[in-house]
């Protein structure tokens, strides 16, 4: 029988599984971001009772829901680490959770009522999050010392496939929606999903497999070490969790935000949840150009260290957030400001996200020791977690029984925008004193 890798070989080249864990991502970040893409839409206007009549959610509930399936999917992440690192490994975890992942949407596909929708999003939230560690951690161990110098690249490129996934999903899906229902809509995402599954099984042989650590796993996490390498890292995270908490408002408030703009451009009139298609695009046009250009500009002023690119990333989204509070004054105020504005937005805010996300994901590897590898990416993905269960509690809180909200138009992203600008002060103090380390996987 042929046996799996189990160690990275001696190589200044970039590992030949690198590819197949890259071509699962773009065709699985397809189906979550399609998905994803057109929840607010399908819950405040497809919605239905079990009779087969609308039964739609308003605003500040869809917003508050959407918000909470998005922290549900980054939370179980911690269930898939366990798997991986302690009991099945990140390969066979992964294999496991994306067929539940397949239900979930299959599920949504065919049942358009809360019940549905509840079901479809638990089932999507256990497999999506669970297999979100294990896929990231992945792409580490496939590298040694002696080619660990393209880590960042690849890491990079690994983002890319996420977003050329996420663009061109975020076009297709909410069109589908809009032409031909909620069903072949979620659908479509479901078919993505399964079709990553299998492309990801291909390359099997082509992977090193990392074995679960077992007992050894839990040793070293209750460990001296481990210990303290989670509570260094818990201190960064806190502050993360509120960029997310901003940055996830691009499928929710600022979906809602340009349902009531001129969103006409070059003579199309795009549709709402379309829009979100911009972020994806501006990654793959600034990946390279931070990567090649911004970075080592910088670096000839000062040491551009990871902490120092999240640190300028977090005054970024205060800035994108801003844009965004003006232009719902503008519609508070009866213009229509045209979506060539949020757009501007989302050019801060994917900055941003470059700083902040990609520095994050590699960080997060190189901190983690190494049998606690997707245990720490899950520990990272709660932040995110930690982000969106924020704004969905201030969607629920800031309801009235008559309707109305306690942080009603522009006050809401004003809220947000000051929140951001306080955590991006206090994160330069907290940053200067954390030390950082390197695990990387040994060689065979």
């Amino acid at each position: 029988m042929r046996q799996y890798k189990n160690s990275p070989t001696v190589t200044t080249q970039v590992p030949p599984g690198i590819a197949f864990i890259i071509g699962n991502e773009a065709a699985e970040r397809f189906s979550y971001y399609g998905m994803r893409s057109i929840l607010v839409i399908f819950m405040t206007q497809y919605l239905m009772n079990s009779s087969g009549q609308l039964e739609v959610m308003s605003e500040h509930e869809a917003q508050g829901y959407f918000h909470l399936f998005v922290s549900a999917v980054y939370m179980t992440p911690l269930l898939g680490a366990l798997l991986a690192d302690g009991v099945w490994g990140k390969y066979r975890t992964i294999i496991y959770l994306s067929m539940v992942y397949c239900l979930g949407h299959f599920v949504l596909a065919l049942d358009d009522t809360r019940m549905g929708l509840l079901l479809g999003q638990s089932l999507i939230a256990l497999g999506a999050g669970g297999i979100k560690p294990c896929v990231s951690a992945h792409v580490g161990d496939q590298f040694g010392r002696a080619n660990q110098f393209l880590l960042s690249k690849v890491f990079s490129g690994f983002y890319l496939a996420i977003n050329l996934g996420a663009f061109f999903s975020m076009l297709a899906i909410p069109w589908l929606l809009e032409h031909y229902g909620a069903k072949l809509a979620f659908l479509v995402p479901g078919v993505l999903m399964l079709l990553a599954t299998i492309v990801f099984w291909s390359g099997r042989y082509r992977f090193v497999h990392i074995a679960p650590a077992g007992k050894v796993f839990l040793r070293d996490v209750f460990s001296e070490t481990g210990i303290k390498v989670l509570g260094r890292l818990s201190v960064i995270y806190i502050f993360i969790a509120m960029f997310w908490a901003l940055f996830d408002q691009t499928g929710s408030s600022w979906v809602l935000q340009a349902q009531k703009m001129d969103r006409h451009l070059w003579g199309v009139e795009v549709l709402p949840s379309q829009i979100q298609a911009a972020n994806p695009l501006l990654i793959i046009m600034l990946v390279p150009l931070f990567s090649y250009f911004l970075y080592p500009q910088l670096n000839k002023w000062f040491n551009l260290t990871a902490l120092r690119k999240i640190a300028i990333g977090l005054f970024v989204t205060t800035f994108a957030f801003a844009i965004s509070s003006w232009i719902q004054m503008q519609i508070d105020a009866g213009l229509t400001p045209h979506i060539s504005w949020q757009l501007l937005a989302y050019v801060l805010l994917t900055a941003a996200e470059v700083m902040v996300s990609i520095t994050c994901l590699e960080f997060s590897y190189t901190q983690a020791p190494k049998t606690m590898k997707s245990f720490v990416m899950a520990f990272y993905m709660l932040s995110v977690a930690a982000g969106n269960l924020f704004t969905g509690a201030v969607n629920f809180f800031i309801q009235n029984d008559d309707g109305s909200s306690k942080l009603a138009g522009a006050d809401y992203f004003w809220f947000f925008t000051l929140l951001m600008l306080v955590t991006a002060l206090l994160f330069i103090g907290v940053s200067r004193n954390y030390v950082e380390m390197s695990y990387l996987q040994d060689e065979s």
